[in-house]
């Protein structure tokens, strides 16, 4: 339960797509060929496309989830070389530019297994099964994904925002339903899929820069629900696949942005602090 917790902070919060250290078989599934990858030719240096690929990356912006608040429950299923693990519920409530708190409970158990801070700096983790409590600073998530990340773009995860989209393009091709934006930044290589309907992204493919590090990962989003002025992914995927396949999957039952939320965390004081 420890490992899959560790795992499940990271990959609830679709952090942990990259070599994740909380369990050795997750470092061996990172992918050095992926040969789901669509492949796309470079761009070719021709006006008319390289503008189509701009409006293309701006259409996307432009369904860019602005908030203030943000509560949602998730129910995640994961599944790896053991099969498939119980499943879990988890509870998100996320102010913008402050703070993330995550409530996770074991379904099987129907108790509340862990808690979790996130703020700018800081990170606190209960666990209730144990009584311990944990206290980080924020990189540790980097430490845990492997993967320079701020809490901005961790918000974005959260809400299902297109993340780590380069400034360069580098291929684009059009097909009858789709888009394929090839991008690149100083950390990843990203493949857009986005639908040639509406301009939402429906999956990113990121592969790193550096080949020594091999860090591969793709996120798949669908089930759009539009709310208010913009449309939001109900359900989302990680998978990360070699000689192990590591599949998370995570379902929004329920979602709202922009209400009154509170953030209730206080450390019990028989707990120990690892």
């Amino acid at each position: 339960m420890k490992n899959f917790m560790s795992l499940l902070l990271a990959g609830c919060l679709l952090t942990a797509v990259f070599s994740c250290r909380s369990t050795k078989k997750l470092q061996s599934a990172v992918s050095r060929k992926d040969t789901t990858v669509v492949a796309t030719p470079p761009l070719p240096a021709v006006a008319d496309t390289l503008q189509e690929a701009v409006q293309t990356l701006k259409s996307l912006d432009k369904n860019r989830i602005h908030f203030k608040t943000f509560s949602a429950k998730i129910k995640v299923e994961y599944e790896d070389y053991r099969g498939k693990q119980p499943d879990v519920n988890a509870f998100v409530r996320l102010y913008k530019d402050s703070v993330l708190w995550v409530s996770i409970n074991a379904t099987f158990l129907s108790i509340e297994a862990f808690r979790i801070l996130i703020t700018k700096d800081n990170i606190t983790i209960l666990d209730k099964l144990d009584k311990v409590v944990e206290y980080h600073d924020f990189n540790y998530i980097e430490n845990v994904a492997h993967i320079p990340l701020t809490f901005s773009t961790l918000q974005d995860l959260v809400v299902g925002n297109p993340v780590y989209v380069g400034d360069s393009i580098v291929s684009y091709r059009e097909t009858e339903n789709h888009i394929l934006l090839g991008t690149i930044s100083n950390l990843f290589k990203n493949l857009l899929t986005i639908s040639a309907d509406n301009d939402l992204l429906e999956r990113s493919k990121l592969d790193d820069i550096d080949v020594g590090q091999n860090r591969t990962a793709d996120l798949t989003y669908g089930d759009y629900e539009k709310d208010g002025n913009f449309f939001f992914p109900t359900y989302r995927e990680i998978t990360v696949a070699e000689k192990t396949k590591v599949d998370i999957s995570l379902n929004f039952k329920q979602f709202e942005f922009n209400n009154e939320l509170s953030f209730p965390f206080s450390v019990p004081k028989n707990y120990k602090t690892k």
